[in-house]
């Protein structure tokens, strides 16, 4: 039986129209707000059809030492066509944060599964 974490995919984003792409500065001060965004086909346009669509992000942060990650924020988008209204998928969210760690996106494509990425975030 296969683990849940061996069905997720990963790549290079600007060649991945899968892939979430996280923006955040590399750098924070302890405390400070951090500001994210994450969004799926920014190189390269996801559909977002009703055949075809991104049905959430997830975002979570791993700081170090810790044994586990914290979900940051679980993101759905409901909308596919219903009365032609489109959701995208781009999210953008705020935290803080006491110490460096990396930070997670997952994502799931109704028909391609699902997807992460990583960006390692370094607080002062």
């Amino acid at each position: 039986m296969r683990k849940i974490g061996e069905l997720y995919q990963s790549g290079d984003w600007k060649g991945e129209k899968h892939v979430p792409v996280i923006h955040v500065s590399e750098r924070a001060n302890k405390g400070d707000l951090i500001e994210v965004s994450v969004n799926i086909g920014e190189e390269i346009s996801h559909p977002n059809t009703q055949e075809h669509y991104i049905s959430w992000i997830k975002l979570y942060f791993h700081p170090e030492g810790a044994k586990f990650p914290v979900e940051v924020g679980n993101y759905n988008f409901n909308s596919h066509g219903e009365q032609d209204i489109y959701t995208e998928p781009y999210i953008t969210t705020k935290f803080k944060v006491e110490k460096s760690g990396i930070l997670y996106a997952t994502s799931y494509c109704n028909i391609h599964g699902l997807w992460e990425n990583s960006k390692e975030l370094e607080v002062e």
